[in-house]
């Protein structure tokens, strides 16, 4: 398995991950057993840097996690969050970053995933009503106790970014990037690098839609979030469908699927981005891991660019509540 560094500080990571999110909430029904084959079978590859995060479920990803994990604690690198706070059965509570709270998180995390440190810990969205650097004062102390070995931070903007690493070295900046979320391009790429902060590019597959087996909504079940996501709405859904077909087309000109085109494509943008795809599934799992064999040239991402440009995406990425606090 590939490897990349995240970072300055010393982190590697295998190329790509598994984000483990979709097997506990939000794509369907969850089966715990073919989960945690799913996440054996990524072990095996070679996939050892997983992605989970509290508010999964809520709580029940990272126990099931933590299970799938037990006797194999040293080939993993072991992501979570907090930041995100939900109640047990599933209501919101809301943005919480005060520093009293990171450590009543961390210490939960720990206990569900039934493990002495986490290698990466991430604030999942930053809370606007607390100054990031209280919240990345507790982070630190975390690192200090040994809870910890390296600290990120999700959906946050630049200048976010650059008052957190102040306090503390961002071993990992978390945002959603595909060639249907091309937003990072630009500032926040430039200040990642400019840092020396890693990039892990959460939903590469465009919450499936790059797949190209997403040519419906009516099979979406009732607990799947993308019956009310905006891109996947009536007239979005339509002209997204038109971007995703002509990425379809370039990978059957290359004998592989849409979607390890679209992995390949996140891939090629730097050696400091590191994609999670989620899946709960074994042959998806082993679809995506095969794009890393795959090598794009010059010609190849002017034709993506061509069919995908930045900004082609009919439709928000969230609803509104959900995009508040996004880019904080």
């Amino acid at each position: 398995m590939q490897q990349r560094r995240l970072g300055s500080q010393g982190l590697q990571v295998s190329a790509i991950g598994l984000g483990c999110m979709g097997m506990s909430q939000s794509y369907g029904p969850a089966d715990e057993q073919q989960s945690v084959a799913t996440i054996h079978r990524a072990l095996d590859l070679g996939v050892s840097f997983l992605d989970t995060a509290d508010m999964y479920g809520p709580f029940t990803n990272e126990r099931l996690v933590g299970r799938a994990v037990a006797g194999h604690r040293e080939e993993v690198v072991l992501a979570t969050k907090f930041g995100n706070q939900r109640r047990p059965d599933g209501s919101w509570v809301g943005i919480n970053g005060r520093p009293d709270y990171v450590h009543q998180a961390c210490d939960a995390s720990l206990q569900r995933l039934g493990v002495d440190h986490i290698d990466l810990y991430y604030q999942h969205r930053v809370d606007r009503s607390v100054p990031v650097e209280e919240t990345w004062g507790a982070m630190a102390e975390l690192v200090q106790a040994g809870k910890v070995r390296f600290l990120g931070i999700s959906e946050a903007a630049p200048a976010t970014l650059r008052r957190a690493n102040a306090v503390h070295p961002v071993t990992a900046l978390q945002s959603e990037y595909s060639l249907f979320t091309r937003d990072p391009e630009g500032e926040l790429l430039d200040t990642v690098r400019e840092l020396g902060v890693g990039f892990v590019a959460y939903s590469p597959l465009g919450r499936g839609f790059l797949t190209g087996t997403v040519t419906s909504t009516d099979g979406f079940t009732e607990n799947d979030f993308r019956r009310t996501a905006p891109r996947f709405q009536a007239e979005n859904f339509d002209r997204n469908l038109e971007v995703v077909e002509r990425v379809r087309r370039l990978a059957e000109d290359k004998g592989i699927t849409a979607g390890q085109l679209a992995i390949a494509w996140v891939l090629a943008q730097g050696d400091d981005v590191v994609p999670i795809p989620g899946t709960k599934r074994v042959a998806y799992l082993e679809e995506n891991v095969a794009a890393l064999q795959l090598r794009l040239d010059q010609e190849d991402l002017a034709a993506i660019d061509q069919a995908a440009p930045r900004g082609v995406a009919a439709g928000e990425r969230y609803l509104p509540w959900q995009l508040a606090n996004v880019n904080a």
